[in-house]
């Protein structure tokens, strides 16, 4: 007597890979894999110092027109002084040069392995060269999936350009969100009384997308803000010993 099929249960070894061939490809978000993190193909080789430091040279030798990036629009009042989209800024200060901000965003290779809550799947498609670099091929194209909750994420494609010297702009060209751009502004404060240089990292983070649906995310802008900032700042604070420990070696 013949036994009938098995039906498909959630302990079955190939779920997660039929769960990936059967999703929608119209939905944004993707199913990812439970793959652990010290399984990533390792990114060291490609990450060379030498192709970073041409890239952040390569930037500092761009004009900055003299403008400086202040603060958020809506932080600023005509009814009082002021010292110191949907879209969102957060702003934080450490002990580093603009240079070691800009050389942060100029390696893309470490991002999955820094911040392997918001990011899998990240590779960099090209990078430019150390010399002899067209301004138009002077960015680095990556693959990343953004994790939006366990289990799920949304694949795009990413360049990241300097504009000025102390500006590296991000920009979702392919996927969903497509024409986002995230601006992360490096901005000199002098040094502070131990004689070391203080610098303001302020990004801006907007979001758009020509979904339908995206005209929710626009009415509940004032709730996303805070979430937006905080993941920023959860970011910048895994990197802070990026910067700083390369500003130590520079100054050493």
């Amino acid at each position: 007597m013949s036994r009938p099929d098995t039906p498909d249960t959630p302990d079955t070894p190939d779920t997660p890979g039929r769960i990936a061939r059967r999703w929608p490809r119209h939905w944004p978000l993707r199913p990812l894999p439970q793959a652990e993190w010290p399984g990533q193909p390792p990114t060291y080789a490609a990450a060379r110092p030498a192709l970073i430091e041409a890239a952040v040279k390569r930037a500092q030798a761009r004009p900055a027109g003299n403008w400086f990036v202040l603060a958020a629009s809506r932080q600023i009042h005509g009814d009082r002084p002021f010292g110191t989209s949907v879209a969102s800024v957060a702003t934080l200060v450490g002990v580093w040069e603009p240079a070691d901000i800009v050389a942060n965003r100029l390696d893309p290779w470490h991002g999955s392995w820094f911040h392997p809550y918001s990011f899998s799947r990240l590779s960099v498609l090209s990078a430019p060269g150390e010399v002899d670099v067209a301004e138009e091929e002077d960015r680095f194209l990556v693959s990343v999936t953004f994790r939006v909750a366990p289990g799920l994420g949304v694949p795009v494609r990413a360049e990241f350009s300097c504009p000025g010297p102390r500006t590296v702009v991000m920009r979702i060209t392919e996927g969903e969100g497509a024409g986002s751009v995230v601006e992360t502004h490096a901005i000199p404060r002098g040094r502070g009384v131990d004689g070391r240089p203080r610098t303001a990292v302020i990004e801006a983070v907007i979001a758009e997308s020509g979904r339908p649906g995206f005209a929710f995310a626009r009415a509940v802008a004032p709730v996303l803000r805070p979430v937006m900032r905080r993941a920023v700042a959860r970011l910048w604070r895994d990197d802070l010993a990026y910067a700083e420990r390369r500003y130590q070696l520079r100054s050493m």
